[in-house]
């Protein structure tokens, strides 16, 4: 386990490391934040106090409640000057987001406010991970700036290419994923014991595509956006993690594995060679009911057609087919997209019919969570109960999923591995 010192710059992307908190905090590091001013238009103080279980500071003259101490440390008795003893606990200090103006003032040394006071004074490894428009990234200054830190042993996140934060802008400068943030910061300063070190987590994620001649196909809005972010999740605990991808174009994470498919069967016959091998299952992916019966070898065409009929045939139920092969110590988890009042009663029945521990459902008759949204609101079955989780971003969403799993294997007295 690490003691992280987050620095939160004015942007934003600021609300990511949120996620890169939740993530951290998964994976049993201790995390203290400080933010500067600007950075609480975007996110308050409270969000990030009450995620790292610390106080949150912003100026050099403000009293630390917890006298430079990390969660994971007793209180000292005396006072100490707040952004010393913050660096001297911390194994690693972490800016994300890192606007353009902060960049600036830490490759020239200044010290103007409680963060770049304590970026001078650490002598722990400094991580920075920029976020800032696509003109401001690429701009001479900040390129020579982030230069001379590297040159000064800073690590540097590269920021991806993606859309901004503009409408319809799209270029590099977008804040890079949580978990490879903090992947950077697990190079330098080992995790240590995590929950779920030895678990091995199987995801699908994503929709599959079935082919209805060589250019077309009949398919689904899934993103893989959840799954993703189960596999991330997941992998902060520690587990191994590997990812069947039906047809994701997300970042991917350095140490997660992925199998890319397309179609159902393809999944399938996927699913089927990594499931015997995992402790967990977690069957998020949008699989493809049916498929073309005679898919063409080449592209239809009209032809004076003034109609063309599809015959489907229906594909296997992979999460089925898979619990019937499961053995003792697996615990399986699916999910379903529904529609409507009956959602959580139609997954009752599923979670009966299918045999599993659990079953995430989201309702979908909502256009601003599910299907290629960056947020979910779902309710997870067992038969236990339900446990509903309000709407949040996927992460924590998914994090929910993981912390309703660890509450089975308590109950059920599964060990994995």
């Amino acid at each position: 386990m690490a003691r992280i010192l987050l620095g939160v710059t004015g942007g934003i992307a600021a609300y990511k490391a949120l996620d890169l908190i939740r993530l951290a905090t998964a994976a049993g590091h201790s995390v203290r934040v400080i933010q500067t001013e600007n950075s609480q238009r975007f996110v308050g103080a409270a969000s990030f106090a009450a995620i790292t279980g610390a106080p949150v500071l912003t100026s050099e003259w403000e009293r630390d409640p917890a006298r430079g101490a990390f969660p994971d440390q007793p209180t000292p008795e005396h006072d100490p000057i707040s952004h010393l003893e913050l660096v001297r606990n911390a194994d690693c200090f972490v800016i994300a987001p890192a606007s353009a103006n902060t960049i600036s003032k830490l490759a020239s040394g200044a010290a103007d406010n409680l963060l770049t006071s304590a970026a001078l004074a650490a002598s722990c490894p400094l991580i920075v991970a920029p976020a800032m428009n696509h003109q401001m990234w690429q701009h001479a200054a900040t390129q020579a700036n982030i230069e001379l830190l590297r040159e000064r042993s800073v690590t540097i996140v590269d920021p991806e290419v993606g859309s901004l934060a503009s409408r319809n802008e799209w270029g590099s400068g977008r804040l890079a994923q949580p978990a490879t943030i903090l992947s950077a910061a697990e190079q330098i300063v080992p995790a240590g014991a995590r929950p779920w070190d030895g678990r091995r987590v199987l995801v699908t994620a994503g929709g599959t595509r079935e082919p209805i001649d060589a250019v077309r196909f009949v398919g689904n809005r899934s993103s893989g956006r959840m799954g993703f972010a189960l596999a991330e999740a997941a992998a902060a605990r520690g587990a191994d993690v590997t990812v069947i991808a039906a047809n994701v174009d997300l970042p991917r994470h350095a140490q997660i594995s992925y199998i890319d498919v397309g179609s159902a069967a393809q999944l399938e016959e996927a699913a089927r060679e990594q499931f015997p091998s995992c402790d967990l299952l977690l069957m998020a992916a949008a699989v493809a009911d049916f498929t073309a019966s005679e898919p063409a070898s080449g592209k239809l065409k009209k032809d004076g057609r003034s109609e063309l009929e599809l015959t489907l045939s229906p594909t296997t139920d992979v999460l089925a087919a898979l619990s019937g092969l499961r053995s003792d110590g697996q615990t399986l988890v699916g999910f379903a997209a529904e529609h409507g009042p009956d959602a959580v009663e139609v997954g009752r029945r599923k979670l009966a019919s299918k045999g599993l521990d659990a079953l995430v459902i989201n309702d979908v008759s909502g256009a601003d969570i599910g299907f290629e949204s960056s947020s979910n609101e779902v309710t997870i079955v067992t038969a236990g109960g339900d446990r509903h989780v309000p709407k949040a971003d996927k992460l924590a969403v998914a994090n929910e999923i993981l912390d309703a799993v660890d509450e089975l294997d308590r109950a059920q007295a599964r060990v994995p591995g």
